[in-house]
């Protein structure tokens, strides 16, 4: 199966669908300057187990470095993918709060 991911900015979200144009999933984002804060990631369940979760990670993530954003992985989806997937360490916004 061949998924396609691109932007849809007037939905705030990626999208990524098959070949026959049918939606597979989305991530949902806020984006403020160089920030963008990924917030949803659904998968339609015809798709799910077919790696279009993955697609649609590593496509954002892809996006947001070839644009030199910050991201911020509210979506438990995506923070739980970048934690398989370091190489994306640097784009990662990380807490500056001292732990007691």
């Amino acid at each position: 199966m061949s998924i396609t991911v691109t932007d849809a900015p007037e939905r705030e979200r990626f999208e990524a669908r098959d070949e026959d144009g049918s939606l597979a999933g989305f991530v949902t984002y806020q984006l403020t300057g160089p920030i963008i804060v990924y917030t949803h990631t659904e998968v339609d369940p015809a798709f799910e187990g077919k790696g279009v979760g993955g697609a649609l990670a590593r496509a954002v993530m892809d996006d947001a470095k070839a644009k030199s954003r910050t991201v911020v992985p509210i979506c438990p989806f995506i923070s739980g993918w970048l934690e398989k997937h370091p190489e994306y360490n640097d784009l990662v916004a990380r807490s500056t709060k001292k732990v007691k």
